[in-house]
């Protein structure tokens, strides 16, 4: 069968053995046991990250679990957590856990509206916030949320009052209640944002969330050693920073708490991670922080012949191997570039976990050919998340990996991708109709994502079923690989193609900040801003440049014919992006409403 080949199903080599009595403190506990002055946590105090060893930890969790029981806390019920990542968040997820309750994660961007309704939703009895700012969202609407009768601000010694209140309840009662949990209970509910109506609760169980862990593991089983040791800043209340973290814990990792997003690059430095898990986003803003660096100091030149070489090196290493005149180019740039860059990304980096979304496949080769594997992976909040993972023995850039053990990847008639294994959730907290609409009786699960699966059974994600725009002509139109396309250009933030039911595509740009900083003063035009400069023609012919290259790679019917530079980024303050950052297209299209009919109105870009 050639490479080109594709087929329709695949099922991910080995299996994953669960036992009935399987739950997600049994990797803690065993490590208290067994190692008790192994460091599994560290976070920042001053200059240093100081470390927490697995017997500190599980003693914490035991006398925060005692705390919620005294408090009336009982097996089944759910108790919500918003806060940002840090150390606190996994101690009192554990602590939920370890009661026989389930916690309800909750962004710490979320809106008062949000936070009301997965209050109300999950009948949370109680409550733990990071900030007052956190809390006073509760505050606001705590007379229509009778059940929530406990709430506890962290900065304000939420964990210390916690313990106090456990003083009194035995030890015998608590592990009463571990020795009652089961991989069936369920573990956690996440509430994801969707693109229209109110969020929904995926039920997730212990078992599924454990399955995923060891699928993972398995899957790249020659990855990681217990000297590996990460850096986590992704927001615990997303799937795939809970499956990395949990994932550290059940081998033994350390695992450095982020103390600020804005303090990453420092942290970096400071904690000289092997590994760590990310989203594509933030992929995209170190290259181009980079690129503009290179532009102040005047090197932006070979910082782009760099690029090109990285990229063409890990192009030809993975086609069977790079060409001597490749292999002597990057030898150099390695001196010149690549070095830098890993010491930017705290100078041990081996390999990173890219999900949440798709990386632009050249951004991917770059990272590979600087000597940092980018290993992106594909799934969704209903399956705990993992599906398909590259790992570094079988890569493939461009494509979201094969299957991981146990896990069956169909491609349906029309293209969309379904799947199914153990993470595959339990179902819409309260809503049995979604959970129709989504999960058949046998258990597929439609992902809504359109796929294909080449000979060797690697995933490549081709769109999303519902963002498919169809034009006034009948056009099917992919917005996602242009808006990747688009995004490649140092000058661009964010890129929303949009076009349903017109006569044809067009496009909203943001720029970056950074970016646009330095083209303004290379231009002349330092110190004005976007707005002021949105109809400049030296301007869109920078962003013209960016949808030309992204129109060669689609027919004439789907290319771009008009596009508008927006006056700001798109926020999550605004409830634009997702807390991966990724783009909220109803919410965009409601905000931008008046430049989307503009952009028809003003006539032309038809055939």
């Amino acid at each position: 069968m050639s490479d080109n080949a594709q087929i329709k199903e695949i099922v991910g080599k080995g299996q994953v053995a669960l036992a009935p009595e399987a739950h997600l403190l049994q990797p803690l506990l065993e490590h208290a046991r067994l190692r008790p002055d192994r460091v599994l946590f560290s976070r920042r105090v001053g200059e240093r990250f100081e470390p927490i060893t697995a017997a500190e930890a599980v003693r914490t969790v035991r006398g925060l679990a005692r705390g919620l029981i005294a408090l009336g806390v009982e097996p089944g019920q759910r108790v919500a957590l918003m806060s940002k990542t840090r150390v606190e968040w996994p101690l009192i997820d554990y602590a939920i856990l370890a009661t026989g309750a389930t916690t309800v994660p909750i962004y710490e961007t979320s809106s008062a509206e949000q936070v009301e309704w997965i209050l109300h939703n999950s009948g949370a009895v109680a409550a733990f916030f990071e900030t007052d700012a956190l809390h006073a969202h509760q505050r606001a609407c705590a007379e229509r949320l009778p059940d929530c009768r406990h709430t506890f601000v962290i900065e304000k010694g939420a964990l210390e009052e916690l313990r106090r209140q456990g003083e009194g309840v035995e030890e015998a009662r608590l592990e009463e209640r571990l020795s009652r949990l089961r991989a069936e209970h369920l573990a956690t509910l996440i509430y994801t944002s969707g693109t229209t109506g109110r969020p929904r609760g995926c039920e997730l169980t212990h078992g599924n969330l454990r399955a995923n862990v060891l699928q993972v593991m398995e899957h790249a089983r020659d990855v990681i050693t217990e000297q590996d040791r990460t850096l986590l800043f992704l927001p615990l209340a997303h799937a795939l920073a809970k499956i990395l973290f949990l994932a550290s814990v059940e081998k033994g990792l350390t695992v450095a708490f982020a103390s600020s997003p804005n303090k990453l690059v420092e942290e970096l430095s400071l904690v000289r991670p092997t590994w760590f898990g990310t989203v594509p986003r933030v992929l995209e803003k170190v290259f181009q922080t980079a690129r503009q660096k290179a532009e102040q100091s005047g090197k932006v030149r070979v910082f782009d012949l760099a690029t090109d070489a990285a990229v063409r090196y890990s192009r030809e290493s993975v086609g069977g191997g790079a060409s001597l005149l490749t292999r002597l180019q990057h030898g150099v740039f390695d001196r010149l570039v690549y070095r830098t860059l890993r010491g930017i990304l705290g100078g041990q980096l081996r390999f990173i976990v890219s999900g949440g979304g798709p990386l632009p496949e050249r951004l991917n080769h770059f990272y590979r050919g600087v000597g940092v594997q980018v290993l992106e992976g594909y799934g969704m909040t209903e399956t705990s998340p993992v599906l398909t993972l590259n790992a570094p023995a079988a890569a493939r850039p461009g494509t979201v990996g094969q299957p991981v053990p146990g896990t069956t990847v169909r491609i349906a008639e029309d293209g969309e991708i379904v799947v199914k294994g153990p993470q595959v959730f339990r179902g819409y907290f309260q809503n049995e109709e979604a959970t129709r609409r989504t999960v058949s009786p046998d258990g597929w699960l439609q992902t809504g994502d359109l796929g294909s699966l080449d000979a060797q059974g690697f995933l490549r994600i081709t769109g999303r079923k519902k963002e498919i725009l169809v034009t006034a002509a009948g056009k099917n139109v992919a917005p996602g690989p242009l808006e990747d396309r688009i995004r490649e250009n140092p000058l661009v933030s964010q890129a929303m193609v949009v076009g349903e039911g017109k006569p044809f595509v067009a496009a909203l740009v943001t720029l970056d900040a950074g970016a646009f900083k330095q083209w303004a003063k290379k231009n002349g035009k330092e110190g004005q801003t976007v707005e002021a400069l949105a109809e400049d023609p030296t301007l869109r012919a920078e962003v013209e440049g960016a949808i030309e290259a992204a129109n060669r790679s689609v027919s004439r019917a789907e290319s771009i014919r008009k596009f508008v530079i927006l006056p700001q980024d798109f926020t999550l303050e605004r409830n634009e992006l997702t807390p991966t950052l990724k783009v909220r297209r109803h919410v965009v299209s409601q905000n931008y409403a008046q430049v989307i009919e503009a952009l028809y109105a003003k006539g032309g870009g038809g055939e």
